[in-house]
């Protein structure tokens, strides 16, 4: 009982608060104006601050955990080979593209944070598995959205060019890389400079997991439930069975475990969705598969919480 209330007080309150989100976009007080511009702050402002904050007041070398970054990385690249291989298997071409993004690509930096923050109160290890995973993340989805498209075309240099400069200049990246290098610095932070960045920093989890809740919209995920609850099946339970032991084996224990849990087992991403709109795709199975995935995960999440900690894993 008393693992099962840890995993309560660990899931569901992130939980309510994309409730929240959602109750205050039916009764008026959110618009898609509003929400919009909540989600390009967390993700332009708060959230980058959030990651400075974290890192710039750690020490570095203590910090850097080499292995659990390849770990990130190599567990990513698995599971998006197994995800386009799925997706092959699915005679519709025309959801192939979309299929295989929604099944791999996690909402790690804004839920992962926000989950280890619930439970050790500080971001943990997720700017590491930020690094490891989130600019393959990038890369590949505009590998796949390209090549897998309804009308197959083929990847030129210039998206490239495009995709690896969006990855240089996202905000999240800048700041976890600004945070290790102030850290690395050692240098000072004034106690002005300081309160204005948690008081910043404090804005991210909140404000960005109610963003999220006031996006869900139960008819779209009605349209294409078929691949979306295949493609959720995966991304909430096939590749926490298939790599968390593998994590566990390697001696991954507590933050470092939970943000394996998070990178493997959050919902799918909102920003799938917007991916796959401007490549050429329709969008629907990248909207069902964020609801159907958000809606379960608060339930997959617990219940792999539960069994780690009732292994004594955190």
């Amino acid at each position: 009982m008393d693992n099962l209330l840890f995993c309560l007080n660990a899931t569901i309150p992130i939980f309510l608060l994309m409730i929240l989100g959602l109750i205050f976009k039916r009764t008026g007080m959110f618009d898609d104006a509003f929400v919009k511009r909540m989600n390009t702050f967390v993700f332009k402002a708060a959230l980058p601050v959030l990651l400075f904050q974290e890192l710039s007041g750690a020490d570095f070398i203590q910090v850097w955990d080499g292995a659990f970054v390849l770990f990130c990385f190599t567990a990513t690249a698995l599971s998006i080979a197994i995800a386009v291989a799925a997706a092959r298997l699915w005679k519709d071409r025309s959801i192939q593209g979309e299929f295989a993004q929604a099944a791999y690509r996690s909402s790690a930096a804004l839920l992962g944070i926000g989950f280890i923050q619930n439970i050790y109160g500080n971001a943990g290890m997720a700017p590491l598995m930020i690094i490891g995973t989130v600019p393959l993340y990038n890369v590949m989805a505009v590998v796949i959205l390209a090549f897998m498209k309804p009308e197959r075309e083929t990847i030129n240099g210039e998206l490239m060019k495009k995709t690896g400069l969006e990855i240089l200049t996202n905000p999240i990246i800048l700041g976890i890389l600004a945070g290790m290098a102030w850290s690395a610095l050692s240098l000072p932070q004034p106690v002005i400079m300081q309160k204005t960045l948690k008081y910043v920093a404090n804005l991210a989890t909140p404000l960005g997991l109610m963003a999220m809740g006031a996006t869900f919209d139960w008819r779209a995920a009605r349209k294409k439930w078929k691949p979306a609850v295949v493609c959720s099946g995966m991304k909430l339970v096939l590749f926490c069975a298939i790599f968390l032991p593998i994590a566990v084996g390697m001696g991954f224990r507590e933050s470092r475990l939970v943000a394996v849990l998070v990178m493997l087992g959050s919902p799918t991403t909102v920003s799938c969705f917007v991916m796959a709109k401007n490549m050429g795709h329709e969008g629907t199975v990248s909207t069902s598969a964020v609801m159907v995935t958000t809606f379960l995960s608060a339930f997959t999440l617990t219940i792999w919480l539960y069994v780690i900690r009732t292994m004594g894993l955190i």
